[in-house]
């Protein structure tokens, strides 16, 4: 990177949450995608060369990253199985959230960011500044996992309330405030909803997470929820209920107030209950087989080069057994490096991510959805041609 990463990597590895290792699992059910964007054909000749990921014995020091804490507990697995396979390489990542991870990394104090959110265009452009060369830097859909919701009303206990989008629209508006209303009654006849006050929980930092759910929002039920997709709740959202930093933060803040409901990646939510989702005249339960299915009705942006996997996700699926809430996390990467060491742990580490191990390992470790073959192949052309600055 022009503003050399490597430089920053005492201070990094200082700030950061080195995450512990573990990892292993059954392969989860594949999310096929449509087809990548056509190339510009102007670029093609200023593109990299592809090349493959280097052995395992030529990959040395350490990669820093720092972004979504959606992917926390991804990054276990990822990180072990990672580490078993180039045990001369090590993997740092701090779960700080996907704002600041982008902020770090296009301030040149990363290699990487994970974001729950692919770059915004003027990010993209400031990619171009910090990244060696001219090319900037490439989105790549590694994790995909519902947005649970999750809920705190003990006197509940077994049932599994229906929301429909409108209803959760109203109340993340504050515009439904006691449990006992009567739009959250008609979803769920002959339940004994207490007369409670709601709490909804936000994230109180910029979070790619409430820019997915609020995403879904303005899709499903876009006359209730009026303020589009937002990263910042205070900044641009109504206000009200409760921030939280981070996903452990929004967790935790449900789990402490009984009434309370909010947003979270599902492989972080605990015991703690979830709505089922309204969606085609039915409600439906998170599962990663059941979010990942949201892809199929998705599409890729294209639009930067054919080396940028940016995914445009459609919120209102017509099939009930399509979860629509799904997260697509990313790894955003250069696609040119100032120096040898950092490509090759680049595209080491990403290559392994990709893989069917990797994809095993964060479904074992996170419950996510595995990418499919066809998505998987594609980010592997990605990833080969990350190379060295000429």
């Amino acid at each position: 990177m022009r503003f050399h990463s490597k430089r920053f990597v005492a201070f990094a590895a200082a700030a950061s949450l080195v995450i512990a290792a573990c990892g292993g699992g059954d392969e989860a059910e594949d999310v096929p995608a449509d087809e990548p964007a056509a190339a510009d054909e102007s670029a093609a000749a200023d593109e990299p060369a592809a090349e493959p990921a280097p052995a395992p014995d030529e990959v040395t020091g350490t990669l820093i990253g720092a972004g979504a804490s959606s992917q926390a507990a991804a990054m276990l697995g990822w990180q072990a199985g990672f580490q078993a396979a180039y045990p001369n390489a090590t993997v740092e990542y701090d779960p700080i959230g996907s704002g600041g991870g982008r902020k770090q990394f296009l301030g040149g104090g990363s290699d990487f960011a994970g974001s729950d959110a692919a770059l915004k265009d003027e990010e993209w452009e400031s990619s171009k500044e910090v990244c060696a060369g001219d090319l900037g830097a490439i989105n790549l859909p590694h994790y995909i996992s519902p947005i649970a919701i999750p809920y705190n009303l003990p006197s509940l206990a077994g049932t599994t309330l229906q929301l429909s989008p409108e209803v959760i629209a109203g109340i993340f508006a504050n515009q439904i405030t006691n449990w006992s209303d009567a739009a959250i009654a008609a979803e769920n006849p002959g339940v004994d909803l207490p007369d409670l006050a709601i709490n909804p929980v936000h994230r109180a930092d910029e979070s790619g997470t409430t820019e997915n759910f609020t995403d879904y929002m303005s899709q499903a039920a876009p006359d209730v929820w009026t303020y589009g997709a937002i990263e910042a709740w205070d900044a641009d959202g109504p206000g009200g209920g409760e921030g939280a930093p981070q996903t452990s933060g929004v967790v935790a803040a449900v789990n402490a107030g009984e009434g309370s409901i909010g947003y979270a990646d599902a492989s972080q939510i605990g015991d703690l209950p979830a709505a089922a989702v309204g969606v085609a005249g039915s409600f439906v339960e998170f599962s990663p087989e059941a979010a990942g299915r949201i892809v199929d009705s998705s599409v890729r942006t294209g639009g930067r080069n054919e080396f940028d996997f940016a995914i445009e996700v459609n919120r209102t699926p017509d099939s009930a057994d399509t979860y629509p809430i799904a997260l697509v996390s990313y790894h955003i990467v250069c696609l040119e490096y100032a120096d040898q060491e950092t490509v090759d742990l680049v595209k080491a580490f990403m290559t392994y991510v990709s893989s069917d191990a990797g994809q095993r390992a964060s479904a074992a470790s996170a419950g996510s959805a595995p990418i499919s073959d066809e998505v998987q192949a594609e980010i592997q052309k990605s990833i080969a041609v990350i190379t060295v600055a000429g």
